[in-house]
């Protein structure tokens, strides 16, 4: 793990034990206050640990599920506040289940737990704000250098303007040397003319620098080697901008890959011998958990859709479509109709924003991914997973694949209900939404493991809760 990882995952366990201390003590507060204003509790010490440590518990299981420890989570701190009233409702609702189901015997006032959540939600706002904001607990940022100022450097000014994009890291400057291409070059970020000689281990230093970042144009004849050689020996980060980009934003840059990058880089391995043949089982067992919740509105859905169309008899309240799958077998995906019957008479059209031919049911289950509880069957007929890229249509890969390079390489694995592509950029109705798409399938298809499976899965579940679905 480079120093940057190690940097980031120590800081998201600091907050995570933080967070579980807080919550831990307010559970005796919250007992001390309810116990001053109401009299002495029937509840023993040990059913207190037992309630304050399966609270506690649930809370940060709940926190870990909408993202609130992601060290890449790029979200105003609105957003945050949003997730932390989530994930402690969560753990509230869960926690008046349980005790009053299987914790029957343990008995504590029935302000408890009301005043309780509050406060948790109180002390963990007030917390991440100065986590945040103030950064006073000596969690400092990464200092980062790029070499280059030409066109692949601009892409960072480009894809991370914000300042939330760059909460890991103070951004010190780029550096330009001979051979960027200045005109499609950084424009408005901060120029730093440093000469990259024997004296740059002087400005590394001085400056506290903790990567170097690599992003010139041309590197041939113009990287010192010697120098960036002596920089890692000293413990300096030395980065490519694909790896820089890979690691910040989640995703693949793949205009900007070449083939020796992708031969040497770590990742595109192929399932392990375990996760390969627990594949189908576990799908099947993930699905099957699903179904057991969902039946339900599935239900209710096939209803609605069907009195939705009484004016047309011959609608089916299930649409089903030609995709391509994994090695580029077609298949048969099954999903809720969200658009009229004759939504294609005119043939195959990319969906877009606000499209006339969707239903009104149509546009409620879309945005809560009500639509995709059909594909259930794909994955019991091991044509799908729960996790991998989303399966797209015949017509269009085969204009993406002219268009597009390394887009066959996504059908390397089983397509998924849910997929990275799909928390981080939610939408994608062209050729350019594709793109932008298949920069995280490819991230996906060279890190899968079953840790990045269970996370989009966890994840995914924020996606359900504030209705970020199409």
């Amino acid at each position: 793990m480079s120093f940057v990882n190690r940097k980031e995952t120590r800081r998201s366990n600091f907050m995570m034990s933080m967070e579980v201390l807080f919550v831990g003590y307010l559970g005796y507060l919250s007992f001390d206050i309810v116990t001053g204003f109401f009299g002495e509790s029937p509840v023993s010490i040990s059913e207190l640990f037992t309630i304050i440590g399966l609270f506690t518990f649930l809370v940060v299981i709940s926190a870990l599920s909408v993202g609130l420890y992601e060290t890449k989570l790029r979200e105003t701190f609105r957003g945050i506040i949003r997730r932390i009233f989530v994930s402690v409702a969560l753990g509230y609702f869960i926690m008046e289940v349980l005790r009053n189901t299987l914790l029957t015997n343990i008995s504590v006032h029935q302000y408890f737990l009301p005043l309780y959540a509050m406060l948790t939600i109180v002390a963990i706002v007030i917390f991440r704000y100065f986590i945040t904001r103030l950064g006073i607990l000596g969690l400092g940022q990464t200092k980062i250098v790029v070499i280059g100022a030409g066109e692949r450097a601009s892409i960072i000014e480009k894809r991370m303007r914000r300042e939330v994009d760059r909460f890991g890291f103070e951004l010190l400057g780029f550096i330009p040397i001979p051979g960027d291409n200045r005109e499609e070059g950084i424009q408005n970020e901060k120029l730093l003319h440093v000469k990259i000689d024997e004296n740059f281990r002087n400005f590394i230093e001085d400056n506290d620098i903790d990567e170097v970042v690599i992003a010139c144009d041309q590197r041939r004849g113009t990287l010192p080697v010697e120098v960036l050689f002596d920089c890692r020996l000293r413990g300096v980060e030395v980065t490519d901008l694909l790896d820089f980009m890979e690691r910040e934003t989640g995703q693949i840059v793949v205009n900007l890959m070449y083939p020796s990058w992708v031969i040497y880089s770590n990742g595109f391995n192929s399932q392990n011998y375990l996760r390969d043949a627990l594949d189908y089982t576990m799908n099947c067992l993930v699905a099957a958990i699903v179904l057991f919740f969902a039946w339900p509105f599935m239900l209710l859905t096939a209803l609605i859709i069907y009195f939705e169309d009484t004016k047309s008899p011959n609608a089916s309240i299930f649409y089903k479509q030609e995709r391509v799958g994994l090695n580029g077998k077609l298949f048969k995906i099954i999903k809720f109709r969200s658009m009229r019957p004759d939504a294609e008479k005119d043939g195959a059209k990319w969906a877009t924003t606000n499209d006339n031919r969707v239903t009104r049911v149509g546009h409620f289950i879309r945005k809560y991914r009500i639509d995709e509880l059909p594909q259930l069957i794909n994955v019991f007929r091991g044509e799908m997973s729960f996790i991998g890229p989303r399966p797209e249509r015949p017509e269009f890969v085969e204009q993406l694949i002219r268009e597009i390079p390394y887009y066959n390489q996504r059908h390397n694995v089983k397509p998924g209900l849910a997929g990275w592509a799909q928390l981080n950029y939610p939408y994608g109705a062209s050729v350019e939404d594709s793109m932008e798409k298949l920069k995280f399938d490819l991230y996906y298809v060279k890190h899968q493991s079953l840790m990045l499976d269970i996370l989009i899965l966890i994840r995914t579940v924020e996606v359900v809760l504030f209705g970020k679905g199409r």
